[in-house]
């Protein structure tokens, strides 16, 4: 790599203080921190393309911030340029010497850039255009953004000789593994609030030989036991059935019909009473209930599940575990989860939270960086970034 020029994207969207608009986090940028540092290692000239927020929105803020956070983490300057493709970042780059490292400014300041766009059309964008002359290489590393066909992520792959980063190698190598050839007896968690989100992943597990439990936790599994007929209190059911449309509710009915010998529900729910966490069994809860955790019946019976796996899955937290009163069911779960001799996946911010929170992140098998990319690779659908790697790799 020594006087070689390399195009490096990473993705490093962090999440951002409304009020300060300062990162809140930097755990997302640490991730990118393998590749940055081989190719630095490696001595080659590295350029950082990554984005920030969405135009509009509050935490569509400069990169100043990452590229601080990445100097940190390296140990080495990697000094931020306020520009894209104008006269200062092409200066940059030109100025570069073997084994430094610039990151440019946020990609998304190129309007076109989230156009959803084939890699040879994007290829003729002007920041393709312009960019790609000045390298040798072209470098993936932004797994959480490879289910977009963005102009950044996939129009160098049609111009430059491209490579995976390490990050989205171990992210496609270890999730791929995780999803469709797990070691048995498998487990496969879900927690958060959408359960219209979680349902399309649930059904394409459910039909999958190789995945024999299915926990369903927090408000998703509230809003099943709902659409199932079950007492869940009317503060619950109001927040439940916002998404779930008659057509949501059929299948849900399908599925369970159909798997339901795989699949496992809260048996109770913990709420507050003047401040106090309460639990009650279902058909127990008061009518007004508005459940905040599952309860200590459901936490040992899921937890006895999971002793038993050879591999867990946990996307989304089982309860509000923000709030001290209703920490307990994330916490026993991630316990067992990490006392357990399964190979453990996780994936999702706020399951990234509560695992730092809780002080056992690091003992967690592996933790992914992806939301949407996730979910897709988990569905088996085609993830446009990938794809134009192994076009990329067939053309040079």
């Amino acid at each position: 790599m020594r006087g070689k020029s390399v195009l490096l994207r990473i993705d490093i969207n962090s999440p951002v203080d409304e009020r300060t608009l300062r990162l809140v986090d930097g755990s997302k940028i640490r991730s990118s921190v393998p590749t940055v540092r081989e190719l630095m290692d490696r001595c080659a000239k590295t350029v950082i393309l990554a984005h920030q927020g969405r135009p509009g929105d509050y935490d569509f803020i400069p990169l100043t911030e990452h590229a601080a956070f990445l100097t940190q983490y390296l140990g080495r300057r990697v000094k931020y340029v306020d520009d894209l493709f104008g006269r200062n970042a092409m200066n940059a780059i030109e100025g570069l010497s073997d084994c430094e490292c610039i990151l440019l400014k946020n990609v998304r300041e190129f309007p076109e850039e989230q156009e959803n766009r084939a890699p040879e059309e994007h290829a003729r964008s002007e920041l393709v255009k312009a960019l790609a002359p000045m390298f040798d290489l072209f470098v993936n590393d932004a797994f959480a953004s490879s289910h977009r066909s963005h102009a950044s992520l996939v129009g160098f792959t049609a111009v430059l000789p491209s490579a995976a980063g390490r990050l989205m190698e171990g992210e496609v190598k270890t999730l791929t593994r995780v999803f469709h050839e797990p070691e048995r007896p498998s487990t496969f968690i879900f927690g958060g609030t959408k359960f219209v989100d979680a349902l399309p992943v649930m059904e394409k597990l459910a039909e999958r030989p190789t995945v024999d439990n299915i926990v369903i936790a927090g408000l998703a599994g509230y809003s099943f036991l709902w659409i199932l007929g079950k007492k869940i209190g009317t503060q619950t059911e109001r927040l439940a059935k916002k998404d779930i449309t008659p057509e949501i509710a059929d299948r849900a009915k399908r599925l369970f019909q159909t798997y339901g010998a795989k699949i496992h529900l809260p048996v109770d729910g913990a709420i507050g009473i003047d401040g106090v966490r309460k639990e009650f069994a279902l058909e127990k809860l008061p009518d007004d209930a508005g459940v905040m955790d599952i309860g200590t019946q459901s936490i040992d019976g899921f937890n006895r599940i999971v002793m038993l796996s050879k591999t867990v899955f946990l996307s989304g937290p089982p309860g509000v575990f923000e709030k001290e009163e209703f920490c307990k069911g994330t916490f026993e779960m991630l316990k067992a989860i990490t006392e357990s001799e399964a190979f453990s996946c996780m994936g999702g911010g706020h399951s990234s939270a509560a695992a730092n929170k809780f002080g056992v992140r690091d003992k967690i098998s592996y933790v992914s960086t992806g939301g949407g990319a996730l979910e897709r690779l988990m569905l088996g659908k085609e993830m446009p970034v990938v794809e134009a790697l192994r076009a990329s790799a067939k053309k040079f």
